[in-house]
């Protein structure tokens, strides 16, 4: 399917903006293009982005219920109660859920700490039965979930008729009754005037301690100790790397690199990734991708796989040889995840070639009950990524049909699913990305109204793949000073993507370009265009197709973005290409 390119446009008033912030920067017009497209148009703005500090973070009492839950806490640990730190299996959940027991562990006696995290395949998603009977059993009085609960009304009902209080901390958004917990943060409720509402599960739990670290006069350094699981949280769970996750996810990430827990490290061991560039003793930084891409999946596939109690296990150890045995078992369901992945996503696509009605429907919907539970979510996102409509993977789990749901640029899928609540059992997510459980004799009707209300909502724009262009930018203009800028944009992310930019008319210097990878599906690149000498090296994966254009002189346009590529430890700017189209002499 062919990309629509859209190159962002400023309004006049924006134009002043860019105007004003290049004079006052002393930068390039395409530089502070791309400020603006930020909302940024001040020198202060402008120094707040590039040079993030903790001051800059919210009070944390700001968030609706806060005093409440830290007097909860308090009195927990004045009564020494025993304390449930519960969380979801994946990677925000289980982040989360380290870093509230990691903190806590230093004020609580340890035979009063305990953590829990439910079985994806006996217990699903959210505040358990099992769980709470578990936190009945052990004696536990306060149970603190993170990254879950904000519609768990029966479960925490349930609870209190057990004489367990609950605390809810959660991102997710709220229906209109909210669970009679002793306290529910979750700055989407619609009575919180909290001023930055996309936290991470994480966040929220991180939010949490600062709170009780402030009521309790514990010095702040003790908390940011255990950034580095608030950076992956926020990288792994695609929220906006804007505002206070920006500053969160900075100094997350810096920690990361510097002085990450044992448990990280033993992933990061694992992935490859300690020092990947040996050479005058100057590693690569990790940045954002090494969490989304390495990290982040390692994680998960223990939740997806086995169990995300292993992960929290790991996570909280102060043992480096327990730590590297734990990550090397996380890294072998990892290796199992690919292939169950990889065939599940031929039989969906087998399923839908089959039935031969992609082209008329506005989404797709695909069920086997032997499909496993722990990697629909990431067939629904391959399938979104080759067909562009709304999608939901499900299977079989606990007598329900259940599964995730993956939407398009622009269209608000947790709607589309809330329009079908009458048929479904439980449901949960955001705008992009959703899970959800129904009866298996509603699920013909369920289909049959997702599609009803997705076709007669969504645009015709938002049923092709569009790549959405920052600027157009000539080879020129790349200087050294440019890049050197650019890079203090990071870390990227949603609502700080790494700029994307198109140069019109290029050819291959002097015939270099050439076919490359096993495959022969890959071009590396070696492009000059008309506006100097200048040479850019690229690569353009699955794209040798345009190597005979490249070989007989023709210009093509180019959408890339500009990475550091390093290489027996030199580093250079590359272009990474994003989409070729062929131009005319």
């Amino acid at each position: 399917m062919q990309n629509q390119w859209i190159i962002k446009r400023l309004s006049p008033e924006e134009e002043e903006k860019q105007n004003f912030i290049a004079n006052a920067l002393g930068i390039s017009p395409v530089m502070a293009k791309l400020l603006v497209q930020r909302g940024i148009s001040t020198f202060d703005e402008a120094k707040a982005f590039f040079r993030p500090e903790l001051s800059q973070l919210h009070d944390p009492f700001l968030i609706k219920d806060m005093d409440k839950a830290v007097a909860r806490l308090n009195k927990a640990l004045q009564k020494k109660e025993n304390i449930l730190i519960y969380g979801d299996y994946d990677v925000d959940g289980t982040t989360a859920v380290a870093l509230v027991y990691k903190f806590l562990q230093n004020y609580v006696h340890p035979s009063q700490l305990d953590y829990y995290i439910p079985d994806r395949y006996k217990e699903g998603y959210g505040l358990s039965k099992e769980g709470i009977d578990y936190a009945s059993e052990h004696d536990v009085k306060l149970v603190i979930t993170l990254d879950c609960g904000i519609k768990a009304i029966e479960r925490v009902e349930y609870a209190k008729n057990l004489g367990i209080d609950v605390i809810i901390c959660d991102h997710h958004t709220t229906d209109d009754t909210l669970p009679q917990a002793v306290a529910v943060l979750d700055s989407k409720r619609a009575d919180d005037n909290y001023p930055y509402k996309h936290l991470s599960g994480c966040g929220v739990g991180f939010k949490f301690m600062q709170a009780f670290a402030q009521n309790n006069n514990i010095d702040f350094v003790h908390l940011e100790q255990l950034l580095d699981f608030v950076a992956v949280s926020i990288a792994s769970d695609i929220v906006p790397i804007t505002g206070e996750n920006r500053i969160l996810a900075h100094y997350g990430i810096k920690r990361l690199n510097e002085h990450p827990s044992k448990g990280l490290q033993a992933i990061i061991d694992t992935c490859g990734l300690s020092n990947k560039d040996h050479k005058n003793n100057h590693p690569t930084e990790l940045t954002i991708n090494d969490i989304v891409f390495k990290i982040g999946p390692r994680i998960n596939a223990s939740g997806r796989m086995k169990s995300g109690r292993e992960v929290v296990e790991l996570l909280v150890s102060n043992d480096n040889i327990q730590a590297q045995i734990i990550s090397n078992n996380i890294n072998s369901y990892n290796e199992e995840r690919k292939d169950i992945d990889k065939t599940t996503t031929a039989e969906a696509e087998k399923i839908i070639t089959e039935r031969g009605d992609i082209e008329e429907k506005s989404t797709i919907v695909v069920y086997n009950s032997a499909w496993h539970k722990g990697i629909v979510g990431i067939v629904a996102s391959r399938l979104t990524e080759k067909y562009y409509k709304p999608t939901i993977v499900l299977t079989k789990a606990n007598g329900l049909v259940s599964g995730s749901a993956r939407s398009v640029h622009g269209f608000d899928l947790y709607k589309a699913i809330d329009s079908c609540r009458d048929l479904l059992e439980n449901f949960g997510g955001h705008t992009y990305a959703a899970g959800l459980s129904l009866k298996e004799e509603n699920l013909e009707e369920f289909t049959e109204r997702f599609e009803k209300y997705v076709s007669e909502n969504i645009e015709e724009s938002q049923l092709t793949p569009q790549i959405e262009i920052d600027s157009v930018l000539k080879f020129v203009e790349i200087t050294p000073k440019f890049i050197r800028i650019l890079r203090q944009f990071e870390p990227f992310g949603p609502g700080n993507t790494r700029p994307v930019f198109c140069t019109r008319r290029v050819f291959d210097y002097n015939g270099s370009s050439k076919i490359v990878g096993k495959g022969n599906e890959h071009l590396k690149l070696e492009l000059t265009d008309d506006s100097s000498e200048n040479v850019m090296n690229g690569i353009a994966f699955r794209m040798a197709s345009f190597c005979q254009d490249l070989k007989v002189f023709n210009p093509l346009d180019i959408v890339f973005t500009l990475e550091d590529n390093t290489f027996n430890g030199t580093t250079n700017t590359q272009l990474m290409i994003r989409d070729i189209k062929v131009g005319k002499l």
